[in-house]
């Protein structure tokens, strides 16, 4: 019996251990791809995101090695309408300025790829990653590579008709990365130790209502992305010298759906009005935290500082008409603002658990 007992401890120890590398490993990737998030929001305000035409997941990661290979590279380039209509005349130089800011996000893509893939294959074959843990990490393989390929959807939107790529392939490339962000850091907190105490249902339906709205607001902010939405009526509180715009204004196009989308005035409209929404829920649930106290309510507050924090970011670079610096920093700062809610989310659904090694899938201790 008591050999049995210290085969138990060690297998905990050994599985506490393990996770704690998975923890680690989980991290490092989340925090790639807010770096990727950063990357890709350089790309498309200097508006490098066509200057690659081609998908070549393999060969496409080495950059043109002569001159020869950069002329090749240039001429696709000029085929496109981007070249002709907004770029005509431009140098080769020029044109390598904004390749190499497509060609880095592409190999940071892949880089990310791969810090998932080598180490999951590790920890399965260790037989750390075991049932639920495994499908789950599978899962963000699967939707990593997914990603990839909407990304690729997205730049071709821009090779044909176009000078841009389209708002809304590009606000689902962006959503499904946060998408991706906030599951890997879920995952991540489900492997931490001894559960919290258990919280009110309300804390838990709020929290995952905040969790909810910050993916819409990043979609919301994709498609003012896309249509360049910030670069007009940069007043605020105002809007075209209103709070609310007319509804001949917000309604213009026809059928109605597409103003949600396609209307420059009611797309910013929309992130703004999702924005107060957000600032009142995250208000509104922190009051709700503070009657129940302690974790929860500092998690809750520190969400609603973040929030509150990420609005007057997005108010800045309206009114200075989108510089490139708060740009990104409003951009980090939605991903900041997504990490903080989806950590929330997490210990709150997860509140009341035991969760100790001893309860998570385990490597059997050698003999």
């Amino acid at each position: 019996m008591p050999q049995d007992r210290s085969a138990i401890i060690s297998a905990d120890a050994s599985a506490g251990q393990g996770y704690r590398a998975v923890r680690l490993w989980l991290y490092a990737v989340a925090a790639l791809i807010v770096l990727m998030i950063v990357v890709g929001g350089a790309t498309r305000l200097t508006e490098s995101g066509l200057s690659i035409t081609e998908w070549k997941p393999v060969t496409g990661a080495l950059p043109p090695l002569s001159q020869a290979d950069w002329q090749a590279e240039f001429e696709k380039y000029k085929a496109i309408p981007q070249y002709e209509i907004l770029n005509k005349g431009m140098g080769l130089e020029g044109f390598k300025r904004i390749f190499w800011w497509e060609w880095g996000h592409r190999l940071l893509g892949r880089l990310i790829g791969f810090a998932f893939l080598l180490p999951f294959l590790y920890f399965a074959i260790r037989g750390v990653l075991r049932g639920p843990l495994l499908v789950k990490c599978l899962g963000l393989f699967v939707l990593g590579g997914l990603q990839g390929a909407v990304g690729w959807w997205m730049v071709a939107s821009g090779l044909s008709a176009r000078t841009s790529v389209s708002q809304y392939r590009l606000a689902v490339h962006l959503t499904l990365a946060c998408f991706i962000l906030s599951a890997i850091i879920a995952v991540a907190r489900s492997l931490t130790g001894a559960g919290k105490e258990k919280v009110p249902a309300p804390l838990r339906t709020g929290s995952l209502l905040l969790l909810a709205l910050v993916l819409l607001q990043i979609f919301a902010g994709g498609l003012v992305a896309g249509l360049d939405a910030g670069m007009t009526f940069n007043t605020w509180p105002l809007i075209d010298g209103h709070f609310i715009p007319a509804a001949a204004q917000l309604g213009a196009l026809d059928p109605a759906w597409r103003n949600l989308f396609e209307n420059v005035l009611t797309v910013q409209f929309g992130h703004r009005m999702i924005a107060y929404a957000l600032l009142a829920a995250a208000l509104a649930h922190a009051l709700n935290a503070r009657r129940f106290g302690g974790w929860v309510a500092r998690e809750a507050w520190g969400v609603f500082a973040l929030v509150c924090c990420q609005a007057l970011l997005g108010i800045l670079t309206l009114v200075f008409v989108v510089p490139m610096d708060l740009a990104l920093t409003h951009q980090f700062g939605a991903a900041v603002v997504l990490i903080a809610a989806s950590v929330h989310a997490s210990d709150v659904a997860r509140s009341g658990r035991a969760i100790t090694p001893a309860a998570l899938p385990a490597r059997p201790a050698r003999a």
